[in-house]
């Protein structure tokens, strides 16, 4: 197996060797210094802090630029940052510079990732859910009063559960089960403070930059896949036609247009969205690309100007963001904001902090939202978040 170890490297990634990235998979053993972000492009793990990006009352872009721009002046060739951002990435962000970066290809063109992952031991889990399931339909129901008032357009509204478990648990484990069922997706683990890890899988893409050409890959409307082939097709082509969905599609997309470009010398947004799959849920998606007018602005700059998008918060965001704080009976904290990594020449890949937990010794907070219009049933929602908790539930062998 060859892996390329250096301090740092330029964003372009070795060609793909088999066995590397699966390796590099392997070789995360949760240390409270160790990150993994695995890509569609890229697979890094990373250990060790050279600096940390701090915590201060300046814009977060500005905060890394100035890190990374220290790193370089430390002697640091090709420095990136790594780690998630809080939802409300003003307040919170746990990044740092790491002291050693290893990187190869993406998980999914390893033909070793296709081998089983390490079963689940047999563990006794303690389940308490924030809010109770009542309590999230009522939270729902209310959220839906104000959508038929006019006061909001879309909410997401979030719940948790806090499972306890009765031994340690094997993050490294967790991980390889994660990045295993979805290697096209985007798996993660990096430490989240206070000796606690944000580990988990996300289907969706906030933005990417390599050099000045731009994606992002909007995620929302969704459907629970089936284990009956047919049942799970007529899911899939139901969404597509649902306005509901098609309805909520729209209003992300269209903000992520706005919202991109003022910074762009051409945007292509296509007409419809098509199908994305995960193992667990169907989702609508729409793939934006877009060439930067400035090549001096930064993946995380342009990640911030979006986040959040309508598909984690709502609109209109100010009055969507205060519905949450009002409704959730819970800090989101690192939960729907983004992870993943950026280097010191503006490149960087960020993703939304979906199918997620933080993790410490022995618990897991898992998180689940749903995007909630004036049409929403609070049933419905509570049964999208019980599906979207089984990526992360099956991982760490909950049963269902």
């Amino acid at each position: 197996m060859q892996v390329t170890t250096v301090h740092h490297a330029p964003a372009g990634t070795d060609p793909t060797v088999i066995g590397a990235a699966s390796g590099l998979l392997g070789q995360y053993r949760a240390a409270p210094d160790e990150a993994f972000f695995a890509s569609p492009t890229r697979t890094l793990l990373t250990d060790g802090v050279h600096v940390r990006v701090p915590q201060d009352g300046r814009p977060l872009p500005v905060r890394v630029a100035d890190t990374l721009a220290r790193a370089r002046r430390d002697g640091v060739e090709h420095p990136l940052v790594v780690g998630a951002v809080a939802f409300d990435h003003d307040s919170r962000a746990e990044l740092v510079v790491p002291a050693r970066v290893r990187r190869c290809g993406a998980l999914r063109d390893d033909p070793l990732i296709a081998l089983p992952a390490p079963a689940a031991d047999r563990v006794e889990w303690q389940v308490r859910p924030v809010p109770a399931p009542e309590a999230y339909g009522a939270g729902v129901a209310e959220a839906v009063r104000r959508l038929r008032a006019g006061e909001l357009g879309k909410v997401v509204l979030a719940r948790t559960l806090e499972l306890t478990a009765g031994r340690p648990l094997d993050l490294p484990a967790i991980l390889q089960r994660l990045a295993r069922r979805d290697p096209g997706g985007y798996s993660f683990a990096v430490p989240a403070g206070a000796g606690r890890t944000l580990i988990g899988a996300s289907p969706e893409l906030l933005l990417s930059r390599r050099g000045t050409a731009v994606l992002a890959n909007p995620l929302a409307g969704s459907v629970p896949r089936s284990a009956d082939l047919g049942e799970d097709v007529r899911r899939a082509a139901a969404l597509l036609e649902s306005p509901k969905d098609l309805h909520e599609h729209a209003v992300v997309v269209d903000a992520i247009r706005a919202a991109l470009a003022p910074y762009c010398r051409t945007l292509d947004v296509p007409e419809r969205p098509t199908l994305v799959r995960t193992a667990a849920m169907w989702h609508l998606a729409t793939t934006i690309t877009a060439e930067l007018a400035d090549p001096a602005v930064s993946a995380l700059e342009l990640a911030a100007a979006l986040h959040p998008t309508p598909a984690v918060c709502g609109t209109p965001t100010p009055l969507a963001r205060r519905a949450i704080g009002e409704i959730e009976p819970f800090d989101r904290g690192l939960y729907a904001g983004m992870v993943g990594w950026g280097d010191a020449d503006g490149d960087g890949e960020w993703v939304v902090t979906l199918r997620c937990a933080e993790a410490d010794e022995r618990t897991l907070r898992v998180y689940a939202g749903a995007g909630v219009v004036a049409e929403s049933r609070p049933e419905a929602e509570l049964a999208e978040t019980s599906a979207k908790f089984r990526t992360f539930l099956d991982a760490a062998g909950v049963p269902r």
